[in-house]
């Protein structure tokens, strides 16, 4: 099968942690081998968060030249490309000899009017505690947002993603079976000027909605989410919470859910299957498999707990 995978950044950084390159090489190095996993048996194309990295990289920019700060689209290519330099490394060294894999930055188009601006949702950078978080607010101007886990963090626009401008190579190399690891962090953001022309756009795009895109324009077979917790829960944090395992995208609608964090992986999820996917999978990293498998996480699909046959980009296949 064709699975889109989308690696959460904090996947790939786990909360509480520093936010170092050995941390970050080590989590990688773990979630490569989850995706070799997946590689062996289906076809994947990565996409992955860079929440923590892209903040990471702007407190760096403004210490450098406070007066002059690095605008996020140029921070997100420089994470697009760091991030997804050490999966394709990793995630080599973990696959049979032989396998081809490419990273490419993608650039993503997004509505200069899209609403998103005038509401910034979300989350980038280090966890901040209340005291530190009033500091850098002032310092800096941010919006800041409570964590579910406790602290405070920066939170920034993030506009719908409306086309990827790479979809032509992607669909190349994914055609020729490389294993492409591409929009990430939701896809560099840029917006068509007055004369027509592309520019960049201070915003960090959802990637998990970016994901549905390209998981829909590629005819997925499956749009896997992949963060830290093991499931989607309904009364997440309260005396009933409890873990949902299938759901159709309906029902999962009428269940409300922060904006800046699980929110988005439902919408994505509803919009990947509504659109014809098969199924859309949240849940561990390291239940990659037992998600596709039906054995772990949340799947969501029209008709939930009956096996479904439909045509994937490469052959006709039935999802468990």
């Amino acid at each position: 099968m064709r699975i889109v995978v989308a690696l959460g950044g904090n996947a790939l950084l786990k909360r509480g942690e520093p936010m170092t390159a050995e941390a970050q090489h080590t989590n990688v190095r773990i979630a490569a081998l989850a995706l070799a996993d997946l590689a062996r048996n289906h076809q994947i194309i990565v996409a992955h968060g860079n929440g923590p990295q892209v903040g990471l990289m702007a407190l760096h920019a403004a210490s450098f030249a406070p007066e002059n700060p690095w605008p996020l689209d140029v921070l997100g290519a420089e994470t697009e490309g760091m991030i997804g330099y050490l999966i394709e490394q990793e995630l080599m060294n973990a696959l049979p000899p032989g396998t081809d894999c490419a990273t490419l930055l993608t650039r993503v188009e997004v509505d200069p009017k899209d609403p998103a601006f005038d509401q910034p949702t979300k989350p980038i950078g280090p966890v901040y505690s209340a005291e530190e978080a009033k500091l850098v607010r002032a310092e800096h101007r941010w919006s800041m947002v409570e964590e579910a886990k406790g602290g405070l963090r920066r939170v920034v626009p993030s506009p719908l993603p409306v086309a990827i401008l790479n979809i032509a190579p992607i669909r190349l190399l994914v055609d020729a079976g490389v294993c492409v690891i591409c929009a990430g962090g939701g896809g560099i953001p840029v917006m068509r000027g007055r004369d027509g022309k592309m520019e960049g756009i201070e915003a960090v795009i959802d990637k998990d909605r970016t994901a549905a895109l390209l998981a829909q324009t590629l005819m997925a077979d499956i749009l896997l989410m992949l963060t830290d917790v093991e499931a989607v829960f309904r009364d997440w944090g309260g005396p009933d919470q409890t873990a949902i395992a299938d759901i159709s995208p309906d029902e999962l609608a009428e269940i409300s859910f922060a904006a800046g964090s699980m929110g988005p992986k439902i919408t994505a999820a509803g919009d990947f299957v509504r659109a014809g996917g098969g199924m859309a999978g949240i849940g561990r990293l390291q239940d990659a498999r037992a998600i596709v498998e039906g054995r772990a996480g949340t799947r969501v699909r029209i008709a939930h707990g009956a096996s479904e046959t439909r045509l994937s980009g490469r052959e006709t296949v039935t999802l468990p």
